[in-house]
């Protein structure tokens, strides 16, 4: 089929749902809403396979599929096209995207049946997948922004679906208003680019980028992939920005698993790759990327470690697991952030939905102090959630044990501290999210007695089934050389696959295999000893969390209570701007601009008054006026 056809058809599809689902928004059958949607995504999922399958019939350096279907702007030296391209970072993408957003939405049906509003919903569902299919397709930076901006305003759509409820509209809102923040400094970013280079289009930044590293801060392609960074830490949720995403679970489960696995957080880990040429000729932005990755990877596990709504817990594992993948961007190793993107994309949609299926269970309860022992009421969702488990703590051969390990191979490479900050992340994770397996599945049943957990219909299940086999098998298409020698010689089939596309840092390699093995032995020993841990506490001595969390004390309440940032944020930037921006209108717009505003209405309509009584009709009175006039006009003569 034609190339640009396909292209069309992967993008619109999910359009054409929307558009459907929106005109029939009052319509209350979530087998037909679920059943357009779910369609309208599996349609854009096949004709992407079939674009992959040709571009990997091409040579491997000249693996693109491109399209333009208009000329978009024209303003002297700006020229942009409604351009797409299909190539081996795209092509990662949008099989992500559209694969697992097919299974979410699948599982919606059965998730939504009884909202009211499901055909919004899924009309909702359908417009983010097209605005990110826009985003990761667009071959310039403009189109990319347009899908940018387009993501943003499906999460605050969708978050705040359930918009009666203030808290819920106001997480929503919540998630816009960062994101906004971050999409200001994408914008100046741009703009910078554009001056410098004079264009937008990835190609030709990435072909105009330096070949001799930028090693001021304030060069123009420091600054600009500076504030293209800031951009990516609001929608990727990354130290400052990342407080709207714990916040954004206030929205349908479903709608969680797309946000946080297959869609908007990765956004700013794929434009990062998609300009790597660019980034690496600035070393400082590269610097500043890998330490607030490291630092983000390492808090959010810290919070993580006390949270109790069994959504939010996952929540926070997404920030520190997109840490890891602004980590190993940061220290060059882009492939690996890919993989990592790829492999999380699977076990984190595959916990949203398993936490779907228990909520589902539990009537709408997120508590994990309210469960326990549901091992044997959810059997499926319990093994699938298992699965889940093991791949994000790394634990081999699950997926998540190749990516991760990738990645902190490579920060050892760059800097032990880096490295180390990588593992104690890795330590954490394998701890709370055992402590979450053994809070919901495990131990003895601290379920109310009016609550009769029972397993999810196969619409949901199925999902779930699927994602756990991805998550068991999806790391083995990027084995790490050292391993797969030993199991004879199993190629590194991903590495391979991104490699013509990805910038090289120099100076940066993997370490020899020795090193490596004792990084990988560390790694996974820490992480497997953390896990055991957890399982003693929660499993079988659940008294001793309290006791360490009593002895703690300030320590716990402050980590409980997420570091006091969301108090800090709004003690000292948001209330003193509101108060700020309240005086600016009573000084300013009330005691200024308006009275002299009045004053001078008044002043025109006094004059106006004052030529009114002149004009009263009266002929006598006329003759009078022109009397005086003429004698005053006589007088002055004479008198001068």
């Amino acid at each position: 089929m034609n190339h640009s056809l396909l292209i069309a058809l992967v993008i619109l599809a999910p359009l054409v749902g929307f558009l459907i689902n929106g005109l029939r928004y009052k319509k209350h059958s979530a087998n037909v809403a679920g059943g357009i949607a779910t369609a309208a995504v599996a349609i854009s999922f096949f004709a992407s396979i079939a674009l992959v399958v040709d571009l990997i019939s091409m040579p491997a350096d000249s693996r693109s599929i491109s399209a333009v279907f208009f000329e978009w702007m024209a303003m002297d030296k700006l020229r942009v096209n409604a351009g797409f391209v299909v190539d081996q970072i795209s092509a990662v993408m949008i099989l992500i995207i559209t694969g697992v957003g097919t299974l979410i939405h699948l599982f919606s049906i059965s998730y939504m049946a009884h909202d009211k509003g499901v055909a919004k919903y899924f009309a909702y569902l359908n417009l983010f997948i097209f605005n990110m299919l826009l985003l990761v397709l667009g071959d310039s930076l403009l189109v990319m922004f347009v899908g940018w901006e387009g993501v943003g305003l499906c999460s605050y759509l969708l978050i705040g679906f359930w918009f009666t409820d203030k808290k819920k509209a106001a997480a929503g809102m919540k998630a816009f208003i960062t994101n906004r923040i971050g999409d200001a400094a994408f914008l100046l970013g741009m703009f910078i680019l554009f001056v410098t280079f004079g264009t937008l289009n990835f190609y030709e930044l990435n072909a105009l980028a330096p070949t001799v590293p930028e090693a001021t801060w304030l060069g123009a392609v420091t600054l600009g992939t500076l504030l293209l960074f800031v951009g990516a830490t609001g929608k990727s949720a990354q130290i400052p920005l990342y407080v709207w995403l714990p916040d954004a679970m206030a929205g349908p489960t479903p709608v969680s698993a797309l946000i946080h696995a297959a869609t908007m957080v990765t956004a700013g880990v794929y434009m990062i790759v998609r300009l790597s040429p660019l980034f690496i000729a600035a070393p400082n932005t590269m610097m500043v990327i890998a330490i607030i990755g490291a630092l983000t990877a390492v808090l959010a596990a810290t919070i993580g470690m006390t949270q109790f709504d069994i959504k939010k817990v996952l929540a926070y594992s997404t920030v520190s697991q997109l840490g890891y993948m602004f980590l190993a961007v940061g220290v060059g190793a882009f492939g690996a952030a890919m993989f990592h993107l790829m492999t999380h994309a699977f076990f984190k949609a595959l916990m949203f939905l398993g936490s779907g299926s228990v909520i589902h269970a539990m009537h709408e309860e997120q508590d994990i102090r309210k469960m326990g022992g549901l091992r044997k009421y959810m059997p499926i969702t319990h093994f699938t959630f298992l699965m889940g488990w093991l791949a994000i703590i790394g634990m081999p051969p699950f997926a998540g044990f190749f990516s991760k390990d990738e990645i902190l191979a490579y920060a050892f490479a760059s800097s032990p501290i880096l490295w180390a900050a990588g593992v104690l992340g890795a330590v954490l994770t394998a701890f709370y999210m055992t402590r979450l397996m053994a809070l919901t599945f495990w131990g003895k049943s601290r379920v109310p007695k009016d609550v009769h957990p029972h397993e999810s219909p196969a619409l949901m299940t199925i999902p779930l089934i699927i994602l756990a086999v991805l998550s068991v098998i999806g790391g083995w298409i990027g084995v790490p050389h050292v391993i797969g020698d030993l199991l004879g010689h199993i190629p590194n089939v991903w590495a391979e696959w991104l490699a013509p596309r990805l910038a090289v840092l120099p100076g940066l390699e993997m370490p020899d295999a020795t090193t490596e093995w004792i990084l990988i032995a560390t790694s996974v020993g820490l992480a497997a000893i953390s896990a055991i841990t957890a399982y003693r506490f929660y499993v079988k001595t659940p008294e001793t969390p309290e006791k360490i969390a009593a002895s703690l004390g300030p320590v716990y309440r402050t980590v409980d209570n997420k570091y006091y940032v969301d108090e800090f944020y709004f003690g000292f930037i948001i209330n003193p701007l509101i108060n700020l921006s309240r005086n600016i209108w009573y000084y300013i717009d009330v005691n200024f601009i308006d009275k002299i505003t009045y004053l001078a209405g008044d002043l025109a309509r006094g004059m106006g008054g004052f030529v009114r009584t002149l004009q009263t009709g009266n002929m006598q009175q006329y003759a009078m006026y022109i009397g005086i006039g003429i004698v005053v006009a006589l007088s002055f003569v004479i008198m001068r």
